[in-house]
């Protein structure tokens, strides 16, 4: 038998604790999967882990039908997704700890061993999936300057250990279809393949009344190629590449003061949202004998255009500009982001099972960042194509063009000790040094943008900028400490306390807007943003209970947070903008039970609460707020049950509900307006066997109707409502 194919196919049985035969007959099941985690870079039960995770195996997210990053987050305590604008505008919030547009994100994101470098990256299509850890809690030591709320560990599956595949055909109510597969196998005793892809096209559910069609229809089309070598017990190759091109819609906004009035889409230019990647990765690991060397090298080139309507996201004759000017003339709008970089990671793991065991590693990354931002005077003649430099086209000419490259280059030691102390008390400390140099330069041109002799509303605007060609260099480094003790008083029962600190560097915002915001009375916003740390105190429990039939865990925390960002939008020179907030405190805690009630019947269950406080911020009105996309409550709560169908031959019925409630949410530093709860329930009915499986899904079957995002200015986006479809999957 090839031999990484054996240790592939040893970890995923223990992943499911030998239970995918279990998955295929659930009336036998008598025991929750063994579930296992590589949280500290190493393969570990998550019953040993002491921190905070939430994990989803094979099965799971088959059986939950998670498909994006929203249906996986939606059943993790506190955690929240924001999507908003176009589909690179993703926004994870752990813990109370928010991400807002341009800045760095709150979590590590990590595929295939892999750190993603791009942000606008997170929110893709989801396939072809072995597991999903979502880890709460600053985790920089191990991960990196952004996981300063956790980390997010996703691991596709490997090459199989012989020919197998699998094609899934579904559509939906918008009115789309979608078509997933994958094909796998060895080639040579040592060299295993696996190639995937997953192809949607849907018109979307939200209508655009204005245009009198969708206004969020939606492709893509995102492809991965697998190589994985092992000549030898010692060395093991993995090679993976991906593509993922995507076609949809942009800044379907619309304005009002209130979050939970939801308003219909009525934009005159229906806009475009064009998102292409390509990604490649080399991760090779040799064993020493004393420790596992490990290299992982990948490279990353996202291209994102967006084009649609600027404020007020209007048609003209409806629109404020057109009012006050007596004429049919409005404003539209164009953001281009072009993002290349090259990453490096050495580490050295020890063997495992030792009293002994560490980590010790560094990493190194290069980003080369374009962003070209413009708004345009709209005549109803749509908007010009041009991507980088300023329309010269006088049915779309420019009222701003603001544009800069980044050059950024970061790189970080780290390393990780776990000592057992005895056979239930393990210690564990770890720190990690970043050190990132970003330097900027602004390409926005000086010179007035004139109009042809006779255009109107004048011949001539100024120019945006009286910084083109100016540099500005800046770094940002820290050192992010964790301390960890576990206790296991039994084999069943595990404690843990921990305290540990994390950093995510700042950035620039358009050179001159700290003296625009100054002079508006916009507080928190200058040339550079800060950086921001949290140091957050921890205690924690897991436990298996009724002989493995029940898991529970259990974690109360205390955060320190400075530098908490807030979206600005400045209408005045046109400039998307982020704030800093001095000081936010987060307190909460989280609970999360899986359970086998009785054959066939499975519960899943979490409920999450994160109180947070400013407690310093340079306009004192703001002080005893709630800090910004912050969520106090949220919970889930799932029921699975299976059945099997005797009239079929190993057959059976899998029935599952979720429900999902977000309770109240803020948005922005002065708490000018709070969405109300929101109270979602998804369901899925599902008939299969080895060879085939049908499934029939609804997600907010009662079709709420609210916002995804409110940020100033009183810029809302709406949530999805009601969406259902049918899936069919032939397994080969």
């Amino acid at each position: 038998m090839v031999p990484f194919l054996v240790v592939s196919a040893q970890l995923s049985a223990q992943e499911q604790g030998g239970a995918e035969t279990q998955d295929a007959a659930p009336e036998r099941i008598l025991q929750l999967e063994e579930i296992v985690v590589t949280s500290r870079k190493r393969v570990e039960s998550y019953q040993d882990v002491p921190i905070a995770v939430t994990a989803f195996t094979a099965g799971k997210i088959e059986r939950a039908g998670i498909e994006t990053p929203q249906d996986f987050i939606n059943l993790t305590s506190n955690v929240n997704l924001i999507q908003t604008q176009n589909q690179g505008a993703a926004f994870v919030v752990v813990r109370g700890i928010g991400q807002a547009r341009n800045s760095e994100p709150s979590v590590a994101v990590v595929v295939d061993g892999v750190l993603q470098s791009n942000p606008e990256m997170f929110n893709t299509e989801l396939f072809d999936l072995e597991r999903i850890e979502v880890l709460k809690g600053p985790q920089g030591a191990l991960y990196g300057r952004n996981a300063i709320g956790g980390a997010i560990i996703i691991e596709t599956k490997e090459p199989s250990i012989d020919y197998e595949g699998q094609v899934e055909v579904g559509v939906d109510n918008g009115f789309g279809y979608q078509t997933k597969g994958s094909f796998s196998g060895p080639i040579t005793d040592s060299l295993g393949f696996r190639i995937s892809g997953s192809y949607k096209d849907t018109d979307g559910v939200i209508p655009n009344t204005f245009l009198d069609e969708e206004a969020q229809p939606f492709e893509d089309l995102s492809l991965r190629a697998r190589l994985l070598y092992e000549p030898s017990e010692k060395l093991k190759v993995d090679v993976i590449g991906n593509i993922i091109k995507t076609d949809a819609r942009a800044f379907t906004f619309a304005i009002t003061p209130d979050v939970n009035n939801v308003l219909p889409v009525r934009v005159n230019n229906p806009g475009v949202n064009e998102r292409d990647s390509y990604n490649a990765s080399v991760r090779a690991e040799y064993d020493a004998g004393f420790a596992t060397l490990t290299s992982v090298t990948a490279w990353n080139k996202t291209d994102e255009l967006a084009t649609g309507d600027a404020f007020d996201f209007l048609p003209i004759e409806d629109s404020f500009l057109a009012g006050q000017l007596g004429f049919p003339i409005d404003l539209n709008q164009t953001a281009l982001f072009k993002t290349d970089s090259l990453s490096q990671e050495f580490r050295l793991t020890s063997e495992s099972g030792e009293k002994l065991s560490w980590v010790v590693g560094t990493y190194m990354i290069q980003t080369d960042r374009l962003a070209s931002l413009s708004t345009r005077f709209d005549t109803g003649n749509g908007i010009d194509p041009e991507k980088i430099n300023p329309s010269t086209n006088p049915l779309n000419l420019p009222t701003s063009f603001l544009a800069d490259k980044q050059d950024n280059f970061a790189y970080a030691f780290f390393g990780d000790l776990v000592y057992e102390l005895s056979p239930s008390v393990q210690l564990q400390a770890s720190v990690r040094y970043d050190n990132d140099r970003r330097r900027i330069t602004t390409l926005t041109p000086d010179e007035p943008f004139c109009f042809p002799d006779g255009a109107t509303p004048t011949p001539c605007l100024p120019g945006n900028s009286a910084f083109e060609g100016q540099e500005r260099q800046t770094r940002f480094d820290s050192i992010q400490p964790k301390f960890t003790a576990r206790y296991q008083p039994s084999d069943t029962v595990s404690l843990y306390a921990s305290w540990g600190k994390g950093f995510r560097s700042g950035g620039f915002n358009q050179s001159g807007v700290g003296a625009v915001a100054a002079d508006l009375g916009i507080a928190g916003v200058d040339d550079i943003f800060e950086a921001s740390t949290a140091r957050t105190s921890e205690v924690g429990m897991k436990a298996q209970l009724f002989n493995n039939r029940v898991n529970v865990s259990a974690a109360a925390y205390h955060t320190d947070m400075k530098g908490e960002l807030f979206f600005v939008f400045i209408a005045q020179n046109s400039t998307q903008n982020l704030g800093t907030i001095d000081k936010v405190d987060h307190n909460g805690f989280e609970i999360e039970a899986d359970a086998l009630l009785i054959e066939g019947l499975r519960l899943n269950a979490s409920l999450g609460f994160n109180d947070s406080e400013i407690k310093d911020f340079v306009d004192p009105s703001a002080i005893g707020n709630e800090s910004p996309l912050n969520t106090r409550l949220t919970t889930n709560l799932g029921l699975e049950y299976t059945y099997p169908l005797g009239i079929l031959d190993d057959a059976y019925l899998i029935l599952r509900a979720d429900h999902i409630r977000f309770g109240k949410t803020w948005w922005e530093p002065f708490n000018t307006t709070v969405r109300n709860p929101v109270n979602l329930v998804n369901l899925r009915a599902t008939i299969e066997n080895d060879d085939w499986s049908l499934t029939a899904w609804a997600k907010n079957v009662g079709d709420k109707d609210y916002n995804a995002e409110f940020s100033p200015g009183g810029f809302t986006f709406r949530a999805q409502p009601r969406t259902w479809g049918v899936d069919l999957t032939r397994r080969l």
